[in-house]
């Protein structure tokens, strides 16, 4: 049987979808940044301008531009001039979290926040934008105080003045950090960045082995897993208690890129590593509960936690199962990536509205207890692209050169 991502009808799906989800967006960058997107793609003046869905706009519109969509461009500056202005901290250097609707700056330096700068940046600069591969140059220098050498990974959070970090230490952030340096890699020609990588990858994949391939998400200072963070609030939209589903796809889909950005480098555990990753996320929470969809979280038995579906798991899902049947050849991966196109389609993308549910809850009916709104197409927009692109090169250097 031909797989969906070889048949040209379903590439012309995937493209018409990404031209959809980018038409609601279109209006979400200002010169303040990128605002928050309610269910009809109006940006809520109520909430802060958060510098990584500033930076998460700047890459998706960046790609569009790549992909040649009229009226891409324009956006993608704004956000990424946004990030040279108003969201960057010109007195001690790198971006502020968020600016308040009075425009009052939360001076917090997150590695997430980041981590989405250096792929904006990386992005814009494939794609030519004007001021992106300064942007770039500059963020690559903030980014590097975050990397603790001796650990591997990155640090999670400095103060504004980058003189005190703070304690905890997570594997969300490095994951991120992973994306961002293989495209770092790719828009400057720089391996450090595709090695360092692959340090954080071979780091999560070990303890991830170790666990049951449910990967540790918290951390303290000493990277000592911190199993039982936020036992009392297991819904925190970016640190939740125990197994986070999604994160054991996106990482699969991560470790594979790895594995084909650096072929020389020893990594034969790579690809079983994404395979053992996936395989539990699926079976830990797939319809686990009666209904079809994947829970948030687990506990460290595999047992769900959250059963609300969010939207960007099911995305993760898609890239994933692409990636692997494009790595292995195993057509059950070909199988579960039409199984959750299926699932998107029925559930969660909106035709009526524009865009995606961000969130449903266990009877998949759309819900706002964690993610309000529509505010970010980052996860909806690549689950459109990557199924057909190769591992390597990243998104943007594989749109600009066709392949």
């Amino acid at each position: 049987m031909i797989a969906w991502t070889e048949r040209p009808s379903h590439v012309h799906w995937l493209e018409a979808e990404g031209r959809r989800l980018l038409d609601f967006g279109r209006g979400a960058a200002t010169t303040r940044g990128a605002g928050w997107l309610d269910d009809d793609g109006a940006i809520d003046p109520t909430r802060p301008v958060l510098t990584w869905v500033t930076a998460r706009t700047a890459h998706v519109y960046a790609l569009g531009h790549l992909l040649g969509i009229p009226g891409a461009r324009p956006v993608a500056t704004r956000a990424l001039d946004a990030l040279r202005t108003a969201l960057h901290d010109d007195e001690f250097g790198g971006w502020f979290a968020s600016l308040a609707p009075d425009g009052t700056p939360d001076t917090t330096k997150s590695a997430y926040a980041h981590a989405f700068v250096v792929l904006a940046a990386s992005t814009g600069t494939v794609a030519r934008i004007d001021g992106a591969r300064a942007l770039l140059d500059d963020a690559l220098e903030v980014f590097a105080r975050f990397w603790a050498p001796a650990a591997g990974l990155n640090a999670d959070e400095w103060d504004r003045a980058f003189t005190r970090l703070a304690p905890y230490r997570g594997v969300n952030a490095n994951m991120h950090t992973v994306e961002a340096l293989l495209a770092a890699g790719d828009a400057t020609g720089d391996a450090r960045w595709h090695e360092r990588a692959a340090t954080i990858a071979d780091r999560v994949a070990h303890w991830a082995s170790a666990n049951h391939w449910r990967i540790p998400e918290h951390f303290d200072s000493a990277w000592v897993p911190q199993l039982e963070l936020n036992a009392d609030r297991p819904d925190d939209a970016f640190k939740p208690y125990g197994a986070t589903v999604g994160h054991g796809l996106e990482w699969a889909r991560l470790l594979l890129q790895v594995d084909a950005t650096l072929p020389g480098r020893a990594h034969d555990t790579l690809t079983a590593a994404a395979r053992a990753l996936y395989d539990g996320a699926v079976r830990d929470g797939w319809a686990v509960d009666g209904a079809p969809g994947f829970v948030y979280t687990t506990d460290w038995a595999g047992a769900p936690v959250v059963h609300t579906r969010m939207h960007w798991v099911v995305a993760e899902a898609i890239g994933a199962a692409a990636a692997l049947h494009r790595a292995t050849g195993d057509a059950r991966y070909a199988e579960d990536y039409t199984r959750w196109w299926d699932y998107a389609s029925e559930y969660v993308i909106d035709r009526a509205r524009g865009s995606w549910h961000h969130e449903l809850d266990a009877s998949n009916t759309p819900s706002h207890d964690v993610w309000p709104g529509k505010p970010d197409l980052y996860h909806a927009f690549q689950a459109t692209v990557l199924p057909v692109r190769p591992l390597t090169p990243g998104l943007a250097v594989a749109i600009r050169d066709g392949l």
